[in-house]
């Protein structure tokens, strides 16, 4: 716990080359529009919002933006960190908060980094000083705030949504590193082809690009050049084409090759993404996604296949995650395709969003108001008109399932692709039986 100050000219380059203001931000410029919420609470503007939760990757930048609302209108900022901070720790700022603003009438923002790791105990003690203001909460996460936030503190909150930084950016970062004298002043330079290799293993984040770059020039002479990069950073490093082999590109045919069922294609693409220094990690993703929006229900053992792979990557590590990605790719690229249950999940989402959902048919409804149930099973079989359908021998009860407004609607048209074909012949039977047919 600490309250922070400006950093001398012995601080590493990232902390150096911190944005002093929104001009200099990269990246973030949909949370900057005008009169957007961020922006008027960094110009001291907005008055009631308590709590802020910014969630994106590394290196985006949450801390910034953090310290941006800070000084703006000479609020004093106060940082805990949630892999060592405790309730006493919190409680103890909020109090200090409290006494500030009655004695001082001086606004604290508390930034908690990595606020996903606290406990139910440790939100709920943030509780207090959100709800009487005694503190502007600007909690930073890398996980979704629906599933790692607590309701109370969630619904107290604004969620805004970073992305990574863009690899043009990442490149006017660098340059700006190499020529601002709060950087490198000019003291060395960087080659074409090691700019590429740095904005690539960036892969969006600002902080690394900058600690890496860093590195290297601690390594050069004068120039940072691909091998000297190499170096610095202890990873093996291709000379990419500028205007062709980026980050983005191979990804998108990595994943156009398996859609195209080209294993052979696929498996070069894999290949170049590794000996480029790609984070297996981030492949590994990219698979998981395949298995479900390409091969879907054609072969619903891809998805199993894709997580225990990622799972696998994450625990063994390169080299030997070569092997297990090859494995998992070559399945992909080889198996059957069905697109049929993404299309489905786009078509019910865009019914929703349209508000084209309709009350609940009541014999869907829970027949207990409130209360918890023990058995959800006697729960429905008590429901006045609801057909349990265990109780039929077929196990489908011909009895209407979506609101009025979507009788007869039809999202998920399967292929007749792998195993998608037993479920489309399957599915017609399952709804002529629910319709009465």
């Amino acid at each position: 716990m600490e309250e922070l100050s400006a950093s001398d000219a012995g601080a590493p380059l990232a902390v150096r080359l911190r944005p002093a203001n929104t001009h200099e931000l990269l990246g973030q410029q949909h949370l900057l529009q005008s009169g957007s919420p961020l922006l008027r609470l960094i110009q001291g503007q907005e008055k009631h919002i308590t709590s802020v939760l910014l969630y994106g990757p590394p290196g985006s930048g949450k801390t910034t933006l953090a310290k941006m609302i800070a000084h703006s209108d000479s609020r004093v900022f106060v940082e805990l960190s949630a892999v060592n901070s405790g309730v006493s720790q919190v409680r103890e700022v909020l109090a200090q908060a409290q006494e500030r603003l009655a004695q001082e009438q001086r606004e604290t923002v508390l930034f908690i980094d990595e606020v996903h790791r606290f406990s139910k105990a440790q939100q709920d003690a943030l509780l207090p000083g959100v709800e009487n203001r005694w503190v502007t909460l600007v909690a930073a996460t890398t996980e979704n705030p629906s599933f790692s936030i607590i309701s109370p503190l969630l619904s107290r909150s604004i969620v805004l949504t970073l992305r990574a930084i863009p690899d043009a950016d990442i490149e006017t970062l660098i340059n700006r590193a190499i020529t601002d004298v709060r950087g490198l002043n000019n003291e060395i330079t960087i080659s074409p082809q090691a700019l590429d290799s740095l904005v690539r293993l960036a892969a969006g984040d600002a902080r690394r690009a900058l600690t890496y770059l860093e590195a290297a020039a601690g390594a050069s002479s004068g120039e940072i050049t691909p091998e000297v990069l190499n170096r610095a950073v202890d990873r093996a490093i291709q000379n990419y084409d500028r205007d062709g082999d980026n980050h983005y590109d191979v990804a998108s045919a990595f994943i156009k090759s398996i859609r195209g069922s080209d294993v052979d294609a696929s498996l070069h693409y894999l290949a170049r993404m590794l000996e480029s220094g790609e984070d297996p990690r981030f492949i590994a993703r990219r698979v998981m996604i395949s298995a479900s929006e390409d091969v879907g229900i054609a072969d619903p053992g891809a998805l199993g296949l894709a997580v225990a792979a990622a799972q696998a990557v994450a625990m063994v590590g390169m080299p030997e995650a070569r092997i297990i990605l090859a494995e998992a790719v070559t399945y992909l690229a080889c198996a059957p395709k069905s697109n049929a249950a993404y299309l489905a999940i786009e078509a019910a989402i865009a019914d929703v969003r349209s508000s084209k959902v309709g009350p609940i048919p009541p014999h869907l409804r829970d027949s207990h108001s409130g209360a918890l149930r023990d058995s959800q099973v006697s729960s429905a079989r008590e429901s006045s008109s609801y057909i349990y359908p265990h109780d039929l021998a077929a196990g489908v009860a011909g009895q209407q399932y979506l609101p009025d407004v979507l009788l007869g609607t039809e999202y998920y048209h399967p292929t007749t692709h792998g195993y998608e074909a037993r479920v489309k012949t399957a599915l017609e039977q399952i709804r002529k039986m629910l319709r009465g047919k």
